[in-house]
């Protein structure tokens, strides 16, 4: 052989059965070996060449054991760290300020001139919004444009209009056909569906609600009778600034909703997990308020034969039980309670809080009415409880049950919570139009229809609470499968959310 090396029979089916003898060869050199090469010699160059040479023949596996990794962590709390909290929320004061809440507030004798002032209310904010978008033109009143039409028939001579929204339906060639109405007059508009670059195309595939205000820019068809819409516009909200806690006051905000409890469908193992987890988990220990949206508990005779669906048929024992639940809370959680259409308040909204005598048994419950504009440690949140999603299902076609969220988006483009009268939703026509959004929110946040979802929208973080309910008889029937017990959390000081699963 090359190394002066002769194979004894022994080793022969050792080196065939290599990929390669050069190995054994540049070891026998190295050591200057040479003579008869049986097994105890070719066991020798093996080892001296392994310490020499990483590889003698391929690798099937790794010798050593690789170095450990985390496994990826689940539920977006990578971007919720711990890191993030240089104090635990116990030793950070509760500042919670209230902006507006309609409870002890609410002046409307339910008269026609109630309504009126509340839609005139309603124009004249939300017009004063639009104001501050750069308009093609200075908005006139509409028996003004009507007053000029002859002058403003052709597209070198648009005009502008601010006003509400009428009998608002699409035409059988898929344009947007609708009325603007404002104190002087009505206008019949026509938005025509053309190229999908269009700006506005997104409006006429989706629609408009009733009573929505919004501006239009266009001219008047020949005969004067009908106004072509070039642009439609919005409030204006290109991204918001959202306020944060100070790193001194650097804690969590927790959100749910729809609890249903009295219900036979409550999914209570799943509410002690979460009692569990708060008390327990250093993740909860950040957490220094939980804001529960509406429908604490099922109410009784909310709709016909719920009776049967009661495993608490009694409506203060089921107060009288949520609160007793509510403190099981560590001592640290502040809870903000909004009510919904389950409670036992007025159906109609803004909805004022609960009763001092449903409160009695509660100790760190603060009670608000529905919706309610407040701030946590400098952080602005708008809490809806969210009936009015149920008019925005059956008005817009980009909205379903199963995308809540695309009605939360809906609601702060239009600066609005409910703004269809006589729909789904049982309005209070209140002389201010209440349910006007007018300072934009750092959170938003909704219910009602049982989903989950998190996003930030235009620099709003929304959140659609999660319920504590399983699945209905009416749900089924609808083929709605509800996003049950996941708590949403939200670092107050930079924004980040995570969703914490309890099912």
């Amino acid at each position: 052989m090359a190394a002066g090396l002769i194979p004894a029979r022994s080793v022969k089916d050792t080196l065939l059965s290599m990929p390669s003898i050069d190995p054994v060869i540049q070891a026998a050199k190295a050591a200057g070996s040479k003579g008869m090469l049986d097994e105890e010699m070719l066991d020798s160059l093996l080892v001296e060449k392994q310490e020499q040479v990483a590889v003698v023949a391929r690798t099937i596996a790794p010798i050593s054991e690789p170095e450990p990794v985390a496994p990826a962590r689940i539920h977006n709390l990578d971007h919720y760290r711990l890191e993030d909290f240089p104090m635990h929320a116990r030793d950070v004061d509760a500042e919670i300020t209230v902006h507006f809440d309609i409870t002890g507030n609410s002046v409307t004798e339910g008269k026609k001139e109630d309504i009126q002032s509340c839609f005139k209310d309603r124009l004249k904010q939300i017009r004063r919004l639009i104001l501050d978008k750069n308009l093609p033109n200075r908005p006139i009143a509409v028996n003004e444009a009507v007053r000029q039409r002859k002058q403003l028939d052709n597209r070198d001579s648009p005009f502008t209009v601010i006003g509400l929204v009428n009998n608002s339906r699409t035409t059988k060639n898929g344009h947007l056909i609708f009325s603007i109405e404002d104190a002087t007059g009505e206008i019949t508009c026509l938005l025509s569906q053309r190229d999908e670059d269009d700006s506005n195309q997104e409006i006429v595939h989706a629609g408009l609600m009733e009573d929505d205000v919004i501006g239009v820019s266009g001219y008047f068809s020949q005969t004067g009778d009908l106004m072509y819409v070039d642009d439609i516009h919005f409030p204006p909200l290109n991204q918001h600034k959202k306020r944060t806690a100070g790193s001194d006051r650097a804690v969590s905000a927790a959100f749910i909703s729809d609890l249903h409890l009295g219900s036979k469908t409550f999914l209570e193992p799943q509410w002690e997990k979460m009692i569990k987890w708060f008390n327990e988990d250093p993740l909860a220990k950040t957490i220094r308020y939980l804001v529960i949206s509406g429908d604490g508990v099922d109410g009784v005779g909310i709709y016909p034969n719920q009776d049967k669906h009661l495993n608490i048929p009694d409506l203060f024992n089921q107060y009288s039980r949520l609160g007793t639940m509510l403190q099981e809370l560590p001592d640290w959680v502040e809870v903000l309670l909004l009510p919904g259409n389950h409670d036992a308040v007025r159906p109609a909204e803004p909805q004022p809080a609960l009763d001092p005598e449903l409160q009695t048994d509660y100790t760190n419950t603060v009670f608000v009415g529905n919706p309610c504009d407040f701030s946590l440690n400098g952080v602005r949140v708008l809490s809806y409880h969210g009936v009015s999603i149920m008019d925005f299902v059956a008005s817009l076609r980009s909205v379903t049950f199963d995308t809540p969220e695309a009605a939360m988006r809906a609601m702060i483009d239009r600066r609005h919570l409910a703004p269809s009268w006589g729909g789904k939703t049982p309005l209070s026509p209140e002389p201010e139009d209440r349910l006007v959004i007018q300072e934009i929110p750092d959170i938003f946040v909704t219910g009602h229809v049982h989903g989950h979802h998190m996003e930030t929208y235009k620099g709003v973080n929304l959140v659609h609470s999660s319920t504590w309910q399983d699945q209905t008889d009416y749900q089924r029937m609808l083929g709605f499968q509800p996003k049950p017990c996941i708590l949403t959390v939200v670092n107050l000081h930079t924004h980040a959310m995570a969703a914490i699963p309890f099912v």
